[in-house]
């Protein structure tokens, strides 16, 4: 009877040491164990809260999907933001995709396609800043970044995956740089896409 409890108790421990860590919250939908894209593209990051991440988020987020040499190509969020400013046609499809995603929650599959086909990615990227900042937690000073990541499929419109993150660097004197925290963030977080 007590080695029964003891080995219970050790399965118990052991799951929730195992079941500790990861990501905040990550959903792979079940289409994603046969979608495999070859072109990827970045939407440039929804940065509205915390504009003081554009530039550094877009460029850590192709950084870290180029490194893993699963796609053939990867189109960045500061290349597809150049091309949103002079691409009327991209510009308008990607306004109305995502005001669609945000106010309906509906991944428009024409809209997505369109994104694709003038992006020539089978999947885009879209990155949202939630958090960008230094404060203090629990009496300790820290520089916090939290990111929200949704890979679509573009020819379908279906989100693919979903995830969120956030990592809080505690410091003394010396700010942590808030781009070294989301580059840490954003490698953990794409460990868990599909690809």
């Amino acid at each position: 009877m007590m080695k029964a409890w003891g080995a219970a108790a050790l399965a118990i421990l052991l799951l929730g040491f195992f079941g500790c860590g990861g990501l905040r919250y990550s959903h792979v939908s079940p289409e994603a164990k046969d979608f495999h894209p070859r072109r990827i593209a970045v939407l440039p990051a929804d940065v509205k809260t915390f504009p003081e991440a554009k530039g550094s988020i877009d460029s850590l987020i192709s950084e870290a999907l180029s490194e893993r040499k699963w796609f053939a190509a990867v189109v960045g969020g500061e290349e597809v933001g150049r091309r949103l400013e002079t691409d009327e046609t991209l510009r308008q499809a990607v306004a109305e995709y995502l005001a669609k995603l945000d106010k309906v929650s509906f991944s428009d599959p024409a809209l997505s396609g369109r994104i694709g086909e003038l992006t020539r990615a089978e999947a885009f990227v879209l990155v949202r800043v939630d958090y960008w900042n230094y404060t203090k937690e629990n009496d300790k000073k820290v520089g916090k970044v939290s990111l929200s990541l949704t890979l679509i499929e573009a020819g379908t419109g279906k989100i693919v995956w979903t995830a969120g993150h956030q990592r809080a660097s505690d410091y003394l004197i010396m700010k942590p740089a808030l781009p070294d925290v989301a580059r840490d963030i954003i490698r953990e977080m794409i460990d868990y896409m599909p690809h």
